[in-house]
């Protein structure tokens, strides 16, 4: 098993490093390597070594990172992957039930099941873990990310109020298998596609219904309103009611397709400015992921 970690982490990650080590070594988790990253080049010489599992230990960007690497060496499905989730916000790992703590992570790890679970990819070749957001939500990450060092979990709130107050909405145009669910006449406030359900840290549930292994994209569009509104879909975001709104549009797709005026999107929290179009399709059962049981 190869255990990779953010070379740049500070010392608080460094120590809850070796407690996971220590807890793999007395769960039966096998022999255990500890290799540091924080570039494409060095992820793929730790690759190189050819260990079977590969196990992150960090937050929703480093899986993301790993998955986009294994994808571009094709070799989604030849490893078998781990999560240890030391980032601020977890939210691929709160979907899935693996724990939170260092030490219980390891353990649900050692003791834990690999099962094929599914990912995105769009006309990039850019491959999604947990979800896709564009609009307020990809904004509210932005503004998130300025306050990260400082309020750690609880910039993902405060990026939200912020986002929320200026947000005007976006006039997009949004195909889910070839079929149109909004056009450019009305404005759109986010548009999500969830393979988990969480995202923000927990602050909000995407979409309480989507799954990991179902072959599908949980689409979830909202559309524009005034200034309250607004603010009481940010209340149901975080509750997970959301979905009972009537400006809220939802369903399942294999194929989403998003074009319109410049947006920005966050995937799995990695933020990219002014997309005009972009296509995502579903790949089913792509990579072999560990899960506690009864996760």
């Amino acid at each position: 098993m190869l255990i990779i970690s953010n070379s740049k982490a500070g010392t608080n990650e460094d120590a809850l490093l070796r407690t996971a080590v220590g807890e793999l070594a007395i769960s039966g988790g096998g022999a255990v390597e500890v290799g540091y990253s924080c570039s494409p080049e060095e992820l793929d010489e730790l690759l190189d070594l050819g260990h079977e599992t590969v196990v992150v230990a960090g937050g929703d960007g480093s899986l993301h990172a790993l998955a986009n690497a294994l994808h571009r060496r094709s070799e989604l499905g030849e490893r078998t992957v781990g999560l240890i989730p030391l980032g601020t916000g977890n939210d691929f790992a709160r979907g899935l039930g693996i724990p939170l703590q260092a030490a219980d992570a390891a353990h649900a790890l050692a003791e834990g099941t690999a099962r094929p679970l599914d990912l995105f990819v769009d006309d990039e070749g850019q491959i999604t873990v947990n979800a896709v957001h564009l609009g307020v939500g990809a904004d509210s990450t932005r503004e998130a990310a300025r306050w990260k060092k400082v309020l750690g979990p609880v910039s993902f709130p405060v990026g939200g109020l912020i986002a929320g107050w200026a947000a005007q909405g976006y006039r997009l145009h949004v195909e889910a298998d070839g079929e149109t669910v909004i056009d450019t006449r009305h404005k759109v406030l986010m548009v999500g596609l969830a393979n988990g359900r969480f995202i923000g840290g927990g602050a909000g549930t995407l979409d309480p219904d989507a799954r990991v292994d179902n072959g599908l994209i949980n689409l979830v569009v909202s559309r524009s309103r005034g200034f309250w509104r607004r603010a009481a879909h940010a209340i149901r975001l975080h509750r997970g009611t959301h979905p009972m709104e009537m400006d809220v549009y939802r369903r399942q797709a294999q194929v989403i397709s998003v074009r319109g005026e410049p947006v920005t999107a966050s995937n799995d929290g990695e933020l990219e400015e002014n997309i005009t179009s972009r296509t995502w399709r579903v790949l089913p059962g792509a990579w072999n992921f560990i899960l506690p049981g009864g996760a």
